[in-house]
């Protein structure tokens, strides 16, 4: 799954894109050795080490991973793509700038 957002970020480097990720897992230091070992690049946000986190509880996340894509002006335009359906999206919304 991170190769597939490692080329997301280095295909759409120089336009308006972000990935953040948000993470559930228990040991905060065992997550940052695994981001090195996973060259994880984006911003990730420690969730208070627990699936009822205060992001996944605003989010409204009730399984991991769970994958939002956003517009341009913050709003959730897709849910849970992945793969091919995750790049079309991507392109979609490039589109719009």
């Amino acid at each position: 799954m991170y190769a597939h957002e490692r080329s997301l970020v280095e295909k759409y480097a120089d336009k308006a894109f972000a990935i953040v990720g948000v993470n559930s897992d228990r040991d905060r230091d065992k997550l940052k050795e695994r981001m090195e070992e996973e060259e994880i690049t984006w911003r990730s946000f420690f969730d208070g080490g627990g699936t009822g986190g205060p992001i996944a509880s605003a989010w409204n996340v009730s399984g991991w991973p769970t994958i939002y894509v956003l517009d341009a002006e913050g709003r959730i335009r897709f849910k849970d793509v992945r793969g091919e359906e995750m790049d079309a999206a991507i392109e979609e919304l490039m589109g719009e700038l």
